[in-house]
């Protein structure tokens, strides 16, 4: 499960401010023991309003938010796929990422220079993509002279399997060449199309960055970008990363949320964007509570029981034998955890129990050794 995104865009559009405001306020890492934050990442916690209600009943005095990863790449400019600036660079690290936050300007500033010479949100998003689209093609265009040498196998099973694959990576080949992205393939192609790592397969999520006074988006310029975001299924939000910057500059909660309000907004950009950036990933969260500790864990859609449990620990997964289950919604009906017993809404959940986003769950399972 892939948790990071990756802040992209043309150079002065404001993906380092964005960056530098997300992670103004990055979590500590002790309870994250498997992560490694280097200069171009930041951990973010995940605003979800449920686990801080929860906490008001449960009152651990310990909470655990879900995170998520942002990686700062590094601006993209014209020619990217044949290494222009840091080319072969910026595009690698793409590839490892689950989630691509394009950075659209869409901002008037003279003092900020327009890499194309005048602002044209929709001319810019198609620069970026084009070169995502032929980085991808270089890669379509490698693996099809091997795939070549597969089919010419003398085991018949792999030169079968390459001949099949063939039509596969030759209609990529077309869909690239005209500049549009992986995706539009429309068949299932398994681990094999997976494992070619293609960049425009993965999701979007188009950030407009507009002016101060343009925080809802009603701007010719970010409407450009939200037409075209629905056009090819994609999200997309506006956000003034300037306002942000601000915002993440205050030191304390009590200063931002004054500001905000001075603002005329409930809650910053910056969360309404992680909210977006955890939902586009695929990704939703259940919690645990152990009178210590409540905390948020991540899963991805549609995992079952079991392979939720083994989100805590690897034994809780070989030796599940149940999970005591209970929407978060109930509880914060009925105000106690006695009180949703006593309705009948907890409930002895199996193996094949798909878990499911708010999950309030204990685990029950047999130690093995």
């Amino acid at each position: 499960m892939s948790l990071n995104c990756g802040i992209v865009g043309l150079p002065n559009v404001g993906k380092s401010t964005l960056f530098s405001s997300l992670t103004a306020q990055q979590v500590a890492m002790d309870n994250y023991p498997f992560c490694t934050i280097e200069p171009n990442r930041g951990v973010v916690e995940v605003p979800d309003p449920r686990l801080y209600l929860l906490e008001n009943i449960y009152k651990t005095g310990n909470v655990i938010p879900a995170i998520v990863e942002f990686v700062d790449i590094a601006g993209l400019v014209q020619g990217a796929s044949q290494g222009e600036g840091l080319g072969n660079r910026f595009l690698a690290h793409i590839r490892e990422l689950g989630l691509i936050i394009h950075v659209v300007r869409c901002f008037d500033d003279d003092d900020v220079a327009h890499v194309s010479g005048a602002l044209d949100p929709v001319s810019d998003i198609e620069v970026v993509n084009l070169e995502l689209a032929l980085a991808d093609l270089e890669t379509i265009e490698n693996r099809i002279e091997k795939n070549r040498r597969f089919m010419r196998s003398a085991d018949k099973k792999v030169s079968t399997q390459a001949a099949g694959f063939e039509p596969v990576l030759e209609r990529l080949r077309e869909i690239l060449s005209a500049g549009n992205p992986a995706k539009d393939l429309d068949i299932e192609s398994g681990e094999q199309l997976a494992d070619l790592h293609l960049i425009t397969t993965k999701p979007v999520l188009y950030v407009g960055n507009v002016d101060e006074d343009d925080i809802n988006g009603e701007s010719d310029s970010y409407n450009a970008v939200r037409v075209y975001a629905e056009e090819h299924g994609a999200g997309c939000l506006p956000l003034c990363c300037k306002l942000e910057a601000e915002i993440a500059a205050l030191e304390s909660p009590e200063e931002r949320l004054d500001f905000l309000e001075s603002a005329g907004l409930h809650e910053s950009g910056l969360n309404a964007l992680v909210r977006e950036a955890y939902k586009a990933l695929g990704l939703q969260t259940f919690f645990t509570q152990n009178g210590k500790e409540l905390r948020a864990w991540t899963i991805e859609a549609g995992e079952t029981a079991p392979h939720a449990a083994g989100r805590i620990h690897t034994d809780f997964e070989t030796g599940f034998i149940k999970a005591e289950v209970f929407h978060c919604t109930d509880i914060f009906d009925l105000g106690d955890v006695h009180l949703v017993r006593e309705a009948g809404k907890l409930r002895i959940e199996g193996k094949d129990y798909v878990v499911q986003d708010g999950d309030v769950v204990q685990f029950r399972f047999a130690a093995h050794g």
